[in-house]
């Protein structure tokens, strides 16, 4: 069995690249040079489809990075070189409704394709403060954002990569698609005090309006800047506008449990503060 991984230098890609056992993995990336070591690397890109053919032969799965713009193509060109089963990285914002212009596309082609497909649709990404805070803790061991009370059910992204493992290469996974989240809502300030307990060192909350927030956001650049619309309630899913006010008094505690890996893998999923634990050095 030969699998291909694309997004391999990702968050999620890179723990499913080192999560494959016993089993031929081929990684695609646009710069090897950051590619993980042990495996068969090869340079492309999923914008050009056209030049897919050697990177899926003799391929047999597949973990699939969204790329809306040429998905339809991406599985056209897997399909005829012989791919069987196919594992999409999607979001929650699907089962949500939110997202229709992104990760759906791609869910759509690959189901539309005839071939075995798992959708694997992770929720809030423990990982996103690393980009939300992550400078300033490191700097200044303090958190500035808004609403330090409000949370969410931040997902650990090894238990997203497990759930993607376990899709590409076990049986009984064909037609579903899985939400994963993590196993609690905590709040921003509880999600601080756990990074503050990792590091075994005090960080301070600092309480920002949204507007200042957002101002903030983009000051990070990168993923920072293109999400501070959506993840502040200015934008919705596809970037348009929206109502910051509009979901201001609901409270994500009603939700009780949501899905996670456990109900794929068996086992309990991992805590904000694991995750805080596991990811200490970046914060330091």
């Amino acid at each position: 069995m030969r699998v291909l991984v694309t997004g391999a230098t990702g968050t999620v890609g890179r723990l499913v690249t080192a999560g494959l056992r016993d089993v031929r993995v081929r990684v695609l990336t646009r710069d090897p040079r950051k590619a993980p070591t042990g495996v068969e690397v090869v340079k492309g890109d999923l914008t050009r489809p056209e030049d897919l053919g050697p990177v899926l032969a003799g391929v047999d799965r597949m973990f699939l990075f969204p790329e809306p713009t040429t998905a339809a193509e991406v599985v056209r060109a897997a399909k005829q070189a012989g791919v069987r089963r196919i594992v999409v990285l999607s979001s929650g914002a699907v089962t949500g409704g939110f997202d229709t212009t992104f990760h759906l596309p791609v869910e759509q082609a690959v189901e539309q394709s005839g071939l075995e497909w798992t959708h694997i649709r992770p929720g809030e990404f423990a990982a996103n403060k690393l980009a939300l805070w992550g400078p300033s803790i490191r700097a200044e061991r303090v958190v500035r954002d808004t609403n330090p009370d409000g949370g969410w059910f931040p997902v650990h992204e090894q238990d997203v990569a497990d759930v993607a493992i376990e899709a590409l290469l076990e049986d009984g996974h064909a037609g579903k698609a899985y939400d994963i989240n993590g196993p609690a809502m905590i709040s921003l300030r509880d999600q601080a005090k756990a990074i503050a307990d990792a590091l075994g060192e005090e960080i301070r909350f600092e309480e920002l309006t949204p507007a200042q927030a957002r101002d903030a956001y983009r000051a990070l650049g990168g993923f920072a800047a293109q999400a501070a619309d959506f993840l502040l309630g200015f934008a919705d899913y596809d970037g348009n506008p929206a109502d910051p006010a509009e979901n201001a008094d609901f409270d994500p505690s009603v939700l009780g449990v949501l899905p996670t890996a456990e109900s794929v893998t068996g086992r309990p999923a991992r805590t904000f503060a694991q995750w805080a634990r596991d990811r200490a050095g970046d914060f330091r």
